[in-house]
């Protein structure tokens, strides 16, 4: 899948038409059935550690329930919950300065190898660790925009929303995102940097929207 360029239709909100109907109410019991899977998905690839996502997942629905559960908006349930997400993990590091550690890639690439064998199960956990790498290059402002872009489908409209900042700041954040995160995919596997619309920017970006 090539990656997204600035004419890719989630960059702007559609011309004419009628527009979608809003959205039902979502509590927060609602939104944990349907996007919990989501949310530490999301924990992980923003650096949390393993052994604290669940911890960081619960906290997330307890503030969606402190705020009333998902109301209709410009914001998508996902990008709503992304933003709590952001604000609760950069909390709890505050919290626990501790050596880090990788992220449980062999958990994630087991839940993405069913049917395959062992050598491509390692060859998948080994891309997905410098995935992950290159993702961490990314100041957490970045990191998200980029996560929820290009790994989550969202639309930069939607992502503006859910996160409080314009949609400008949305464009910028990508833009820098996307080429440093390149350049430094580009470097963990011995080659120079490459642009994001070349083969390796497009198997990066294959691999990322796998996940």
């Amino acid at each position: 899948m090539p990656v997204k360029v600035l004419t890719d239709p989630r960059h702007t909100a559609p011309e004419g038409g009628t527009a979608p109907a809003p959205a039902p109410h979502l509590d927060a019991a609602k939104l944990f059935r349907d996007h919990a899977q989501f949310v530490a998905s999301f924990v992980v690839r923003l650096g949390t550690r393993r052994e604290e996502v669940d911890d960081i997942v619960q906290e997330v629905f307890l503030v969606a329930h402190r705020r009333g559960g998902f109301i209709p908006g410009a914001a998508r349930p996902t990008t709503w919950l992304a933003e709590i997400a952001i604000r609760v993990s950069s909390a709890a590091r505050r919290r626990q300065r501790r050596s880090r550690e990788d992220p449980d890639v062999q958990t994630v690439a087991g839940a993405l190898a069913t049917g395959r064998n062992p050598g491509e199960l390692a060859e998948t956990a080994e891309a997905l660790r410098r995935v992950q790498q290159a993702l961490e290059a990314l100041d957490e402002a970045k990191r998200a925009v980029f996560i929820l872009f290009e790994l989550e489908g969202e639309s930069c409209d939607s992502i503006a929303a859910g996160l409080g900042i314009p949609i400008g700041t949305v464009y910028s954040r990508l833009h820098k995102a996307r080429k440093l995160f390149m350049e430094v995919h580009s470097r963990l596997l011995g080659a120079g940097p490459t642009p994001t619309t070349g083969p390796e920017g497009r198997k990066a970006n294959s691999l990322m929207v796998t996940q």
